[in-house]
């Protein structure tokens, strides 16, 4: 069966991560962990966000949407990087390493646009706080949600739609456990010269240029609060920490990978890790520890909790 674009390669051999048989075992109860972590401490924001009333607000409805993304992104790669570890022929056809690579994308740039909306909030919660719920009020939010997801298929498919017509005669080896494109262009039986500026540009600059864009607003904010408070950034610090650490998490890898999208070296699926396996693990961690209302919110749902049982012990 030939690719959807008439090329000769109908399946690319995903090399993964090497090592010893002890070593792969290891490896895949790690990642099983970290998925489970993943999926039952995102879904756990979630459902506390809609569960709880007092987590009613915009900050909290951008964390719940954020929560959801992390799950979906690394839904995209981790659950075959588990089951490949312990494969000796890892395989993946041509149809199913191009829907990866845009679910990889479309996840990953709306997750880059969701720091991005979820800034903004500390910022306009921080820096306007007399105008807050009118500018981010439920409908501000919701389109605000919205343009992430669209802004985020749009990166994918602006690089999808050039990837897709390229041939592709051999080799077919990718030196990772998963589909991008920079590793697939460098598979591509054509000058693709042009094109790797086009990733460059499109996923290396707009990653690292949002990023010190980002960083930039938080020392705005924190000056901002400076001048206010006397010195005073305690609050501040309180309040952006925790955004700060998961924008450093997030962006350090994507970094790495896209403003040399096309490395030499197999460093880049490491990082791929960081992204996929370990910051969405430590976002529910981080959201939670650093968080008093998270932390009420889990308080109530717990004495709920006992309430209930409670109640259904008296009446039976």
């Amino acid at each position: 069966m030939d690719g959807l674009n008439g090329s000769v390669v109908s399946e690319f051999v995903l090399l993964g991560l090497s090592g010893s048989w002890e070593t792969k075992v290891i490896l895949t109860l790690t990642f099983s962990l970290l998925y489970l972590g993943i999926i039952l401490g995102n879904l756990f924001i979630v459902f506390l966000v809609i569960a709880d009333s007092h987590l009613h607000s915009p900050m909290y409805f951008l964390l719940a949407n954020l929560s959801f993304n992390d799950v979906g992104l690394s839904s995209t790669t981790v659950p075959r990087m588990i089951s490949d570890l312990l494969k000796e022929h890892r395989v993946i056809s041509f149809q199913s390493c191009m829907i990866q690579t845009c679910f990889i994308h479309a996840m990953g740039g709306t997750e880059l646009l969701l720091l991005i909306t979820m800034a903004f909030d500390r910022y306009a919660a921080i820096c306007k706080p007399l105008h807050y719920l009118t500018i981010m009020s439920p409908k501000s939010c919701v389109l605000l949600i919205v343009m992430s997801w669209v802004m985020g298929v749009i990166h994918a498919m602006s690089q999808f739609s050039f990837v897709i017509n390229f041939p592709f005669c051999g080799p077919n080896e990718i030196d990772s456990f998963c589909c991008d494109f920079p590793r697939i262009i460098q598979l591509a039986c054509t000058d693709a010269t042009k094109f790797e500026f086009v990733v460059t540009a499109n996923s290396g600059l707009l990653t690292t240029g949002t990023f010190f864009l980002l960083l930039l607003s938080y020392v705005f904010i924190l000056v901002t609060v400076w001048k206010r408070s006397s010195g005073d950034l305690s609050k501040a610090l309180g309040t952006l920490s925790a955004h700060m650490t998961v924008v450093v998490l997030f962006f350090t890898p994507c970094i790495f990978i896209y403003l040399w999208p096309f490395p030499t070296s197999s460093a880049d699926k490491y990082m791929f890790i960081v992204d996929f396996a370990i910051t969405p693990a430590l976002n529910p961690v981080i959201y939670t520890l650093r968080n008093k209302d998270i932390k009420l919110a889990i308080q109530r749902l717990s004495e709920r909790g006992h309430h209930d049982r409670f109640c259904r012990l008296v009446y039976c």
